[in-house]
């Protein structure tokens, strides 16, 4: 057990990190410390910049000086490595790879990144199954629960080039949700404006806010009813924090399995069913690489307990 005392750290933002979101930058650099501490500390402005408080959306740039409050990271031997079992399941789960991308098909239950209630996720599993990768990063997010198509990036230019494409919405991404009710044909855009709240608890909590918020469009289109139910297609224009769940709630329709904005009657129902997640799956992903003129589209087949939950509702 490290019994030192902790003392301020200094770090300076090398050319090859450039662009990185500062909370992705510290956990890379701070190994072994709990996601949930990085945003606790941003939030509390005891990370300084160049001497300035920053957000956790703050890009860092070559030569930023940041200071960082003194904290006790677990030391290697306390670090709880992925199993042997999780390496081989997401090593099973690769869509794709080649020299630019990985492609994940995320298992639903595993976090992106580490401190939702593990010491690792996704990102963490794959630096230990592609050591050799040092510039390895996730592209974006899928929330815990959530299964389906993820993208990395192995190189610095490639997650720049990516990152401006999801600004710019210029990637292409679809999901598979169940919802309550019968989803009408002539609803297929949300235009609600989300804002973004963290309990004292750490929580977050997204609520529709047309003053506050930041600009959130999702396209719907329903793709079959059950007597209950229906799965509909979600297509995010923008990239706020839990958008399809919060706009599906919004429009009047939760997903099934969400225990966070989700109907507990509905809920209830579906897991007398054999529904036992939130049913959002990333089904499609496709983009065209503006460096190269190549275009990449993936899909990720629905997980066998989703289909499973639809096959038992077809035939009610």
């Amino acid at each position: 057990m490290n019994v030192d005392k902790p003392s301020v750290r200094y770090l300076t933002v090398e050319a090859m990190a450039e662009g990185q979101r500062i909370d992705n930058y510290l956990l890379r650099q701070l190994k072994g410390l709990p996601k949930s501490i990085v945003y606790r500390i941003l939030r509390k402005g005891e990370v300084r910049v160049n001497k300035g408080r920053v957000k956790p959306d703050y890009r860092v740039k070559p030569g930023d000086e940041i200071r960082v409050p003194p904290l006790r990271l677990a030391t290697s031997s306390e670090a709880i490595l992925p199993s042997d079992k999780v390496l081989q399941i997401l090593a099973a789960a690769i869509l794709f790879e080649d020299d630019k991308l990985i492609v994940l098909n995320k298992p639903s239950g595993l976090p992106v990144h580490g401190g939702s209630g593990l010491s690792y996720g996704v990102i963490e599993a794959l630096r230990a199954l592609r050591p050799h990768l040092e510039g390895l990063e996730l592209v974006h997010r899928l929330d815990k629960e959530t299964s389906g198509c993820l993208l990395l990036a192995k190189k610095r230019g490639v997650l720049k080039e990516l990152h401006e494409m999801l600004r710019n919405g210029h990637m292409q991404k679809t999901y598979l949700a169940l919802v309550k009710g019968r989803w009408p044909a002539k609803i297929n855009l949300i235009d609600a404006p989300l804002l973004k709240n963290q309990l004292s608890s750490g929580e977050r909590m997204v609520k529709v806010n047309p003053e506050q918020g930041k600009a959130a469009k999702t396209l719907f289109k329903p793709v079959e009813y059950y007597s209950n139910a229906s799965l509909v297609e979600a297509s995010p224009i923008t990239g706020r924090t839990h958008q399809i769940r919060v706009h599906a709630l919004h429009a009047g329709y939760p997903l099934a399995g969400d225990n966070k904005y989700g109907n507990e009657e509905f809920n209830q129902w579906i897991r007398m069913q054999g529904g036992k997640r939130l049913f959002l799956h990333a089904a499609k992903l496709s983009f065209q690489l503006p460096s190269s003129g190549q275009r990449y589209e993936f899909k990720a087949p629905l997980p066998a307990e989703l289909q499973r939950l639809l096959t038992k509702l077809a035939v009610k």
